[in-house]
């Protein structure tokens, strides 16, 4: 019975062992389904290329291949997904199960690894002040490339757990916003009404000088409060306008702009968001006079932060987006002369030198972004960038070469665009030309496939030049 015991012990122990030394799986904190597109454009191609089939009556192929493309496409749709695990980007679904096969590995990205992140936008939808935005994140690192886009809760979970792991100098300005503002718009829009910020319509139907008598008013009812309770008010009509401006609510994010700035008009960070506001107004309404008022802005927060490295870094960005290089030039020095380890500040200073053609500027700025880089994968950037234009200014040949890929890439996607447009057309008129007139609709068909053809040459093209040259030398 003893011997038994010690058996059972021994068992035990070794079992215990053996499960602390397997590896603890991570669990999965975040997950978005992947960018849909390239999927639905597969699956476009290979329905056209049924149509055809079934035109030219080969009945059986064109039922064969209707059937698995539409079987096929959206389990891959619905199944390919990107995970976060607090430490780790990867792809999950069949698709990866796929690629590992073929590959050997999955593709995956852990957060040190993290290179840059970049954010997108796109207005699908305008109405009255308001504007739908739909916004794509780029995490890119160690040559790999990982994108999702919004929709929904999951995407405002992985931005949630993700973005806050990534330090803020690999994250552009969206990237920071939406770290710091995405919520969801019916919360957005109920705190707005606690603050007393009115709707869309009301405020495009009430002046300007009615706006300023009720604000003035209020401000004599509430003169009587204290001055923390006017920051903390100011506070948080400052987070409120933010949130509703990433929500699309501009007009109502003007609003709490102004009332916030009524209480703290020297806060240079209330200003450089309110400029980020303008131009968002700017571009919604196609408004040169609201982009010199959000340049102006800028200046303004320029002078009240001019102490501030970091501030002066994101207005240099700012500036650069708005097409302003000397302004932007001029923040980012002033940031390098407070801190002599602005990275950020390095790395706009080459894209300034790139505006510019000056190929010399942009090596020397990158050279030193590595130098001050805080950690391996932005030092990794940096020297990528460093070699890349050092190689275009030092090797002709190379720096053709690359001239006539980016020419051709560029003239692929002027193709690829019209291509679209044309086939859509083409397809409509053999589809209508089919009740009217036989010989509409063939030429119809015939105009459609050879937009096809042309539209799918275009787009691998793009995709075998998207990726830079390497130098006749590093071949041999």
């Amino acid at each position: 019975m003893s011997d038994l015991s010690q058996k059972q012990l021994r068992e035990a122990l070794a079992e215990t062992a053996r499960a602390q030394a397997a590896p603890i799986k991570p669990k999965k904190i975040a997950s978005v389904r992947v960018s849909r597109g390239g999927y639905f454009a597969a699956a476009a191609l290979l329905t056209f290329i049924a149509l055809i089939c079934l035109r030219t009556h080969r009945d059986l192929a064109a039922l064969l291949l209707v059937g698995g493309t539409w079987s096929v496409i959206p389990l891959l749709v619905f199944t390919d997904r990107l995970s976060f695990d607090g430490t780790r980007l990867s792809r999950t679904g069949l698709s990866s199960f796929l690629t590992r096969r073929v590959r050997g590995r999955a593709r995956g990205m852990a957060v040190d690894d993290v290179e840059r992140v970049e954010v997108n936008t796109l207005r699908t939808l305008r109405r009255g002040g308001n504007v739908r935005y739909r916004y794509r994140v780029e995490v890119a690192g160690k040559g790999l490339s990982i994108a999702f886009a919004s929709g929904g809760g999951q995407f405002r979970q992985m931005v949630r757990t993700l973005l806050p792991r990534i330090p803020d100098h690999k994250l552009d300005a969206r990237a920071c916003e939406l770290r710091d503002h995405l919520a969801d718009v019916k919360k957005v829009r109920a705190e707005a009404v606690r603050l007393g910020i009115a709707s869309t319509s009301v405020l495009e139907e009430t002046s300007e000088a009615t706006r300023k008598r009720v604000e003035k008013n209020r401000q004599a009812a509430s003169n009587q409060e204290s001055l923390e309770e006017e920051s903390a008010r100011g506070s948080i009509l400052r987070k409120t306008a933010n949130d509703l401006r990433i929500a699309g609510c501009l007009r109502q994010a003007a609003e709490a702009f102004r009332r916030a700035l009524l209480i703290s008009a020297s806060d240079a960070w209330l200003l450089y968001e309110y400029a980020r506001l303008l131009k968002s107004q700017a571009s919604a309404r196609g408004d040169a006079r609201m982009l010199a008022r959000a340049c102006a802005a800028l200046r303004l927060a320029t002078m009240r932060g001019s102490t501030d490295s970091r501030l002066l870094e994101r207005v240099g960005e700012s500036f650069l987006e708005y097409g302003e290089p000397k302004r932007a030039a001029k923040a980012f020095r002033r940031a390098l002369e407070i801190d002599e380890q602005a990275y950020r500040a390095q790395l706009g200073l080459a894209e300034v030198g790139l505006s510019d053609g000056k190929l010399a500027h942009v090596i020397h700025h990158y050279n030193d972004a590595a130098r001050v880089a805080p950690d391996k994968a932005a030092g990794r950037l940096a020297r990528r960038e460093a070699d890349y234009y050092g190689r275009l200014n030092d090797d002709e040949d190379y720096l053709a070469a690359e001239l006539r890929r980016m020419n051709w890439l560029e003239g692929a996607g002027r193709v690829q665009r019209l291509t679209a447009r044309l086939s859509f057309v083409a397809l409509l008129i053999a589809l209508i030309g089919s009740s009217v007139d036989q010989g509409l609709a063939s030429l119809g068909w015939a105009f459609a496939s050879s937009a096809i053809i042309g539209w799918s040459g275009s787009l691998l093209t793009r995709k075998l030049l998207g990726a830079r040259g390497r130098p006749a030398a590093s071949d041999a």
